[in-house]
């Protein structure tokens, strides 16, 4: 039995918690994982700690028709999030907190806390991740705890463990990919013959782009994840700051419709590699030949494309963002956790 706290309880950390409620009974009799979650706390929705279990399902009901949770008769209210994760009998922190790839915070706090205080974490926060990849996994390494980030790349597609786990006993050269379903989106658009700025405001009308879409299309989000991948991945010790950025936003209409005159596509490209000994990484619009794996990667889907020296190119396409598919990769770290410890 995993005793479960949230720490952020929005789209993604709900998600994770309808799938949990959910597929309790699966959960148990296919893989023999079992789990109570005790708290939840959440800086907007409220802060509840019960020991003995939270009863999930009328947390979700109340999250529904209240959007907080602090109504819920819980022994313990008002926690803070430190204090929750410190708690003795917690086995798995689920740090679900908005990404900050500037300093980490929170959740670069939380990380920490959580694998000092020998709990598993798992986790879809790329800030702490990209910026502090080695020294989260040294602290996760001497306490004998699980470091879970499979959520970081994109969502539910299983990059991290395809890989780390799968593709174990293969040397990966280099890892190229559509990293932000966001700017996929634009790009895609602007081929069918519409303005940037058009696409840009239709994408945030459907909710696949934020009312500030600096991370997205200025490249901030693929950069993270890039150097998640190179980092992760390649072992490298690539700083974020030091990796070439370029977004979409210099990408005109002229320049698509000549790249399809020339039988090709324009992408934004995640890159890693090697380089005289060291793991290099870089993000910008690339024009890719049709005949390219990623170039009929369309829409908001992602897709990363490993070069191996056993197998050849691996490549896997599937949603990058969602709050059910991304709590879905939260899932699959806590049956590793299960499975390994």
């Amino acid at each position: 039995m995993y005793n479960i706290v949230f720490i952020g309880f929005g789209v993604v950390g709900t998600g994770l918690a309808e799938i949990l409620h959910n597929k309790k009974e699966y959960l148990k009799n296919k893989y023999d994982f079992e789990y109570n979650v005790l708290g939840i706390c959440d800086l907007i929705k409220g802060s509840i700690y019960d020991a003995s279990g939270l009863d999930l399902g009328k947390v979700l009901k109340l999250n529904k028709e209240k959007g907080k949770i602090i109504d819920y008769p819980a022994r313990e209210k008002g926690l803070e999030s430190v204090e929750m994760i410190k708690k003795p009998e917690v086995d798995i922190v689920v740090e679900v907190t908005p990404t900050n790839v500037k300093t980490g915070e929170p959740g670069l706090t939380h990380y920490r806390t959580a694998l000092e205080n020998k709990k598993h974490i798992v986790s879809t926060n790329k800030g702490a991740i990209a910026l502090k990849y080695r020294e989260l996994k040294e602290i996760a390494d001497k306490n004998n705890v699980y470091l879970g980030f499979e959520g970081t790349v994109i969502s539910g597609t299983p990059a991290i463990n395809l890989a780390t786990r799968d593709l174990a006993g293969c040397d990966i050269k280099s890892i190229q990919g559509i990293l932000n379903g966001t700017t996929n989106y634009i790009l895609t658009k602007m081929e069918e013959g519409k303005e940037y700025d058009d696409v840009l405001k239709e994408a945030q009308k459907l909710g696949y782009a934020e009312t500030d879409p600096t991370a997205d299309v200025e490249g901030y989000d693929p950069l993270a994840k890039i150097v998640i991948l190179a980092n992760a991945v390649m072992e490298g010790n690539v700083n974020i700051n030091e990796v070439y950025r370029e977004g979409i936003t210099k990408i005109t209409l002229e320049d698509v419709k000549r790249a399809k005159k020339n039988g090709k596509r324009i992408k934004l490209i995640g890159k890693a590699w090697r380089e005289k000994g060291e793991v290099k990484a870089q993000i910008k619009p690339e024009e890719l030949p049709l005949t390219h794996p990623l170039a009929n990667v369309m829409g908001v889907l992602n897709a990363i494309t490993f070069e191996t020296d056993v197998t050849g190119d691996v490549t896997i396409i599937g949603p990058g963002a969602g709050g059910s598919t991304a709590g879905y990769a939260m899932l699959t770290d806590m049956l590793e956790i299960h499975r390994r410890f």
